[in-house]
């Protein structure tokens, strides 16, 4: 009688949320993220698989970038990058990690810096709030995403590790919001599946 009773109340706890996310936008948001994503990612591969054979070998310029740059001043960059509202698509570290000699170890580190630099951000935006001048240049400039944070919480942080969609922005409003820093972590760990399903594809470009 119990474990029926509590099957029920899930699913009208999930009924009320499906609800409340049709009636606020989320899933025509995530659609829209999900429409800009897709062909931006389809022009990238395809870019790069014609770059790669009528203009210039990628591999070379990988291998050229391995040969120049330390990996301490890659992974640095890197996670300055993540921790400052995703400067640099970390598209082009991930490649770089192929052409290495531990591309898997690299990989993992990657997505760690960037997992890292959220939560880091996330204190950027919670320490922002005391600086008058700050706190009113980011409500401005990050309006929108302080609106869909209030709104939606966690899974704009889901969101944002997952899709093409700067995850340090996200992780910046949610701390201006002040969300719980333990829900950060833990739908900020779904980055680490962005980075491998990104891998994945970029290595088949890679050799």
């Amino acid at each position: 009688m119990a474990k029926k009773k509590k099957q029920k109340t899930k699913k009208h706890r999930a009924k009320l949320m499906h609800f409340y996310y049709s009636r606020t936008g989320f899933y025509m948001f995530i659609w829209e993220s999900l429409k800009k994503a897709f062909w931006p990612i389809v022009l990238v591969v395809i870019s790069l698989i014609l770059f790669n054979k009528y203009v210039y070998n990628i591999n070379d310029g990988l291998h050229h970038f391995t040969e120049t740059f330390s990996r301490f001043t890659v992974l640095t960059s890197f996670f300055i990058s993540e921790t400052l509202l995703g400067l640099i698509p970390p598209e082009m570290f991930i490649a770089w990690t192929k052409k290495t000699d531990q591309p898997i170890l690299n990989l993992a580190i990657l997505a760690t810096l960037s997992y890292s630099g959220g939560l880091i951000s996330y204190f950027i935006g919670k320490t922002a709030l005391r600086i008058k001048s700050v706190k009113e240049y980011l409500e401005v400039k990050m309006a929108k995403n302080l609106k869909n944070t209030r709104k939606w919480g966690g899974i704009l942080i889901l969101v944002g590790a997952l899709l093409p969609l700067p995850f340090s922005i996200a992780c910046l409003a949610a701390g201006m919001i002040k969300y719980p820093f333990n829900k950060v972590v833990f739908f900020g760990l779904f980055r680490f599946v962005r980075f491998a399903i990104y891998a994945w594809a970029i290595f088949q470009v890679v050799n």
